[in-house]
């Protein structure tokens, strides 16, 4: 909890300090990786590119400092699960952590200026290691429950397979390079790939795993990410897709993700748009095996049929359910087994007692859970993963 002196402070700051918070969290990294430039290979530079990295970071230290003057009025356990499963996918260790503090309390003091008095400074550097603690602990958790050490938390995976899956589409089966065991996972977990790109600079990227576990392997599907309005193409899916082959060698990092299969057996309706398939092909994979007479739902939007990732695969997986539907959306060239334009809320059954797990474009999430609501399931009930820093917005 905050001391009595400080929430006073971080409430009649809060305000300005949100207001900044995007050039803050700007200033901070631009900061720090000049001043710590091997930090550099830890962080998604596509994601500092876009914006979407300071956005997530600034609504995240406010969201904290939201959550500690009001309590669960202003929940922020999800949040903080999030964060903490992305560090440990990357490796963050507790000693990083005073070199962020450092960098982003300063640029609170440049952006601010004058303005941020001694109290002030000292109120949310009091945030800030809140937030931290917070963080490292669940971090340690984490690894411990693993078996991990995050200073030696990458290894070595052999490309078994390459298999084009659909448009711009790529899955690669990986197995352990030094023959030693599969780690287990849950279903909707992802893993961070870390590809040495042509410049010398490491990047890490973080992909779904598109089979359930028990199989001996881990696989990853890939969509090339084009890059539009200017924007640059991935760089690292653009690598995976144009450079790597069977038989070289990825770094992974340890299975990690909050959104995963909720035990028990009630009804599940699995939600996805585009390359939001994977984590569902997971979960169906893996209840195919343990659960078949598990009531499923298959709901799909997507381009066409020729751009709907692991189609067939599903539709297969699905015949060993002894109670599935499978439905499909598509804007382009929609056929008798599919429905034209976008997908309809509506039109999507929902049994008593359903959860909904969703993934797919924070746009689509957001029209989904929204109508998902509407129709009465209680949003304790639906679960969602989203691919890039931040949150859904739960407005």
């Amino acid at each position: 909890m905050l001391s009595p002196a400080s929430a006073a402070v971080v409430r009649a700051t809060l305000p300005v300090v949100r207001a900044h918070a995007v050039e803050i969290t700007g200033e901070f990294y631009s900061s720090m990786f000049a001043a710590q430039p091997e930090l550099l290979d830890l962080f998604n530079q596509g994601n500092q590119a876009d914006g979407r990295q300071k956005l997530a970071l600034a609504a995240a230290v406010a969201g904290f400092a939201e959550h500690l003057l009001a309590g669960e009025a202003v929940p922020f356990g999800q949040i903080a699960e999030r964060i903490a499963h992305k560090h440990v996918s990357l490796g963050v260790r507790a000693e990083q952590y005073p070199i962020v503090g450092h960098h982003l309390l300063t640029a609170v003091g440049t952006v601010l200026g004058d303005a941020v008095t001694p109290e002030i400074a000292a109120a949310w550097q009091e945030v800030y290691w809140l937030l931290a603690c917070r963080l490292i602990a669940a971090e340690a958790r984490l690894y411990e429950r693993g078996d991990l050490d995050p200073a030696d938390l990458w290894r070595r995976w052999r490309v078994a397979k390459r298999l084009d899956e659909a448009v711009d589409t790529v899955s690669f089966t990986l197995v352990p390079d030094d023959g030693g065991a599969v780690p287990d996972f849950a279903p909707g977990q992802y893993v961070s790939v870390a590809v040495d790109l042509p410049g010398g600079h490491r990047q890490p990227r973080q992909y779904s795993l598109s089979q359930g576990p028990g199989r001996g392997s881990l696989r990853i599907t890939v969509r090339r990410l084009r890059g539009r309005a200017g924007a640059p193409d991935g760089a690292v899916s653009n690598h995976l897709h144009d450079r790597v082959t069977e038989d070289d060698v990825l770094l992974l990092g340890p299975p990690a993700g909050e959104t995963t299969l909720d035990p028990g057996d009630g009804p599940v309706l699995l939600v996805s748009a585009g390359i939001g398939i994977t984590p569902m092909a997971a979960v169906l994979d893996h209840l195919a095996r343990t659960q078949p007479t598990r009531r499923v739902i298959l709901a799909h939007a997507d381009r066409s049929p020729a751009h709907h990732a692991l189609r067939r695969e599903c539709a297969q997986t699905a015949t060993g359910l002894a109670e599935a539907d499978e439905l499909r959306w598509y804007e382009n060239d929609h056929d008798a087994h599919s429905r034209p334009g976008l997908m309809d809320v509506d039109a999507l059954p929902l049994p008593p007692g359903t959860t909904a797990y969703l993934c797919g474009p924070l746009l689509f999430m957001h029209a989904i859970r929204a109508g998902l609501i509407r129709r009465g399931l209680p949003a304790e009930h639906i679960r969602y993963e989203v691919f890039g820093p931040g949150m859904l917005d739960r407005d």
